[in-house]
């Protein structure tokens, strides 16, 4: 059984990724022993860097909620992101939820020689990326898909040095059928129920 963080990020009630949300949830509910569920909107979350140290990187400071999402960081074997995907990467919530949180001494710490970073999160063995994308595929792709790559080559890096990773995409949102929607759904769930 596993212990899994799902971060949310979307701003409107009632969003196609709220089902996603639900989606994953239930998929979740078999595989894991215990959920904690943050919602960076409901949270009131702040992307913008307020506290910085003298290279001008974010550190974690000693605000309640990002020491609570540190500790959350910390506890989870399993970590899934529910977004949707704007100008080819993560919205500016999430992406300020990871410059503010995956800093140094809760993701990693600096170490001498080739290797700069060591990551400290070893305990997150799996990490889940669910987004949904206006674009088709084929435009994502020419675009670099860029928030796949900061999901698979940033955050995976900072996680145990076997962690693996799944993207789920429903690419062409703004074009997709009910039909396609609806499938999406049951992948997401289908495939989050099989999380070892």
């Amino acid at each position: 059984m596993i212990r899994a963080l799902v971060i949310y990020c979307h701003p409107l009630l009632g969003a196609y990724n709220e089902a996603v949300r639900e989606a994953a949830l239930a998929g979740l509910s078999s595989a894991a022993e215990e959920i904690r569920v943050t919602d960076l909107y409901a949270d009131g979350f702040n992307p913008e860097a307020t506290t910085l140290d003298s290279d001008g990187r974010c550190v974690l400071g000693d605000d309640p909620l990002l020491v609570g999402y540190a500790a959350d960081l910390a506890w989870c074997d399993t970590l899934v992101l529910i977004y949707p995907t704007w100008w080819a990467g993560q919205p500016a919530m999430l992406k300020g939820w990871i410059d503010r949180v995956w800093v140094e001494g809760v993701a990693w710490e600096s170490a001498e020689g080739p290797e700069k970073r060591q990551p400290l999160l070893g305990n997150i063995k799996r990490l889940v990326a669910i987004s949904t994308h206006g674009s088709s595929k084929s435009v994502n792709m020419l675009e670099g898909e860029g928030g796949k790559r900061t999901f698979t080559r940033g955050l995976a890096k900072m996680c145990h040095r076997r962690a693996r990773t799944t993207w789920l995409a429903l690419y062409g949102i703004d074009t997709s059928s009910l039909s396609d929607r609806e499938s999406f759904l049951a992948k997401v769930e289908r495939q989050l129920s099989r999380l070892p």
